[in-house]
């Protein structure tokens, strides 16, 4: 609780998690199927594997496995991404990251509004990958104008959204019957809507520039595209949705499954070709809505990422790539380079840990003679280090997701725009840096930990 009258963000943003994954079963009850099928692969990687059981016990990552990690929307306007993280920060959501998905012939630029402290992730790690149509990338200049044109005219917000926004930065909090309203009121941007609000030879036109740029300038509002569970073995995953009546992506993005597993693995079902009615009483459909998979490995170091980032130019084939068995064993043969033990990965500085006392039978912290360095109270089993866990995102693996859900084009006039400068003008704040959190996670854990030894 912010005081006796106010919610925490965290409670508001928990709510809101739970309110728009029932809402999203509803519309794609395929993501239902989902859900179920990778409980049901967590539940036997925990019966068969008491180490990792006890260890996320520990972390306090099994109290939040089952919660939905992420969400992702699309919009087309600065006015709709600066209201947007006025939005999310009722939720104590904060854009971290700038992503630039031009690089991979996807016309937009994105960040993730996620909570930035350990102490909020630990409550609820839900987030929102944003991204921006990028309007002056259209090289059809009256088709930019007509796409310009139907943006502007929109609203995607409930006049009480903004109502409870402002009520919200003005109190600094809201009240539960507030928050509850809220969550209500906010759940209406992100819904779908059937009916276009554009005739169908606008829709095609639009389509044939780019699919994504239809799917953002010809609804309502920013329909949530997909939402993701977290599982604890993606391999798995990706091997029973055939099984269970689910299509596959034809790969899963990210490094390759390792002992030690680091940033972030992906992959979906293929998105549903949906019905829609366009104005003037035309019929036709629209491709779009999806479900995803994720599986979370440790935040790697700006040395660790410079490593991930430079074995993973070397492996990426020509063409395209739909032999999932194949793209593995490659990235596996190319990532034999990178370190996959932790201890390794903490000595070379590689990656984030997160530090921890250890306790003795009569609950007082272990001893050491030498009590300042790190090493020796790690060798001496006084302090533990756990990988902190990613909650962030990879633009390689994010496009990947888009393209394979948008028909696998991309747009080469598109590649290599990116304008951090701009989207930050457009979002009305800096975004944050993730080796920043991290680092400052790492810091505090440690201090925390070398305090309660020594004292």
């Amino acid at each position: 609780m912010l005081s006796n009258h106010h919610v925490s963000p965290e409670l508001i943003r928990d709510m809101f998690s739970k309110a728009m994954s029932e809402m999203y079963q509803k519309e794609v009850p395929l993501y239902a199927n989902l859900l179920e099928l990778v409980a049901q692969v967590n539940r036997a990687e925990l019966e068969n594997n008491e180490e990792l059981r006890l260890r996320m016990e520990k972390s306090g990552e099994l109290n939040r496995l089952e919660v939905e990690r992420h969400g992702a929307i699309r919009v087309g306007t600065a006015e709709e991404l600066s209201l947007l993280r006025r939005l999310f920060a009722v939720m104590g959501m904060y854009p971290v990251g700038y992503y630039d998905l031009t690089e991979a012939g996807v016309p937009v630029h994105s960040t993730a509004f996620r909570p930035i402290t350990e102490e909020s992730l630990q409550k609820n790690p839900f987030r929102v990958f944003t991204s921006l149509l990028r309007l002056e990338l259209i090289e059809d200049e009256k088709l930019r104008e007509i796409a310009s044109e139907i943006l502007s005219s929109r609203n995607i917000f409930t006049k009480r959204t903004i109502e409870l926004i402002e009520t919200h930065e003005r109190n600094n909090g809201l009240r539960l019957e507030q928050a509850e309203e809220f969550v209500a009121e906010a759940l209406e941007t992100f819904r779908w809507h059937s009916d276009s609000t554009v005739d169908k030879d606008t829709y095609e036109a639009l389509h044939a520039e780019h699919r994504l740029i239809a799917d953002v300038v010809c609804f309502r509002g920013p329909h949530i595209n997909h939402l993701t569970p977290r599982t604890l073995n993606i391999d798995e995953v990706q091997r029973l949705m055939p099984l269970h009546g689910i299509s596959p992506k034809a790969i899963i993005e990210g490094p390759p499954r390792r002992n030690c597993p680091v940033l972030l693995r992906q992959t979906s079902f293929k998105a549903l070709d949906e019905p829609v009615n366009f104005s003037g009483d035309q019929q036709g459909s629209h491709t779009a809505r999806f479900g995803e998979i994720e599986q979370r490995g440790a935040a790697l170091t700006k040395k660790g990422r410079e490593l991930y980032d430079h074995l993973l130019r070397k492996s990426q084939p020509q063409g395209s790539r739909t032999d999932n068995n194949e793209h593995q064993k490659n990235l596996r043969d190319v990532f034999s380079e990178f370190p996959d033990d932790e201890e390794t990965l903490r000595k070379n500085g590689l990656a984030f840990f997160y530090y921890q006392p250890v306790f003795d039978a009569n609950k007082k912290t272990i001893r050491v003679k030498n009590s300042d360095n790190l090493e020796d109270l790690i060798q001496a089993g006084a302090v533990s280090a756990t990988p902190i866990t990613y909650e962030d995102f990879l633009p390689v693996s994010a496009a990947g997701i888009f393209r394979s859900n948008l028909g696998e084009e991309a747009n080469t006039m598109y590649e290599g725009n990116p304008n951090k400068a701009e989207f930050e003008k457009h979002l009305g704040a800096s975004v944050n840096d993730e080796i920043e959190i991290y680092a400052e996670i790492e810091r505090k854990s440690l201090a925390n930990t070398l305090k309660q030894i020594n004292q």
